[in-house]
């Protein structure tokens, strides 16, 4: 059980970090391109949202294909822990761009 709360747990901070990290460093790199930070760091979180919940499950078809062996075999606690596990995910990167959204919107 340790093990599922462990998994769960990076899911969301894998998430979390490839959001803050992509915005953060493209905020960067537009200072340097003479660009508006506020509007890159933004568009670059939204973008980077879905990329961030593949990357912290661990790619596109392996977790699909986990949750339909669990369910076509009748094993759904399989299933219902990569569902967990997407969900973290989401949640992570989700928070992730509120974040990178709350700090643009305080700067003002």
């Amino acid at each position: 059980m340790n093990e599922i709360y462990t998994r769960a747990a990076f899911c969301f901070f894998i998430a979390f970090g490839v959001v803050m990290g992509g915005a953060l460093l493209a905020g960067l790199g537009s200072v340097f391109l003479w660009t508006p930070p506020r509007v890159e760091m933004l568009k670059v979180a939204s973008h980077l949202k879905i990329w961030a919940l593949v990357a912290a499950v661990g790619g596109t078809i392996d977790p699909i294909r986990v949750i339909e062996s669990g369910v076509v075999e009748g094993n759904l606690s399989l299933a219902v822990r990569q569902v967990g596990y997407i969900l973290f995910a989401f949640l992570g990167a989700h928070m992730g761009t509120e974040l990178v959204q709350w700090m643009c919107r305080s700067g003002r």
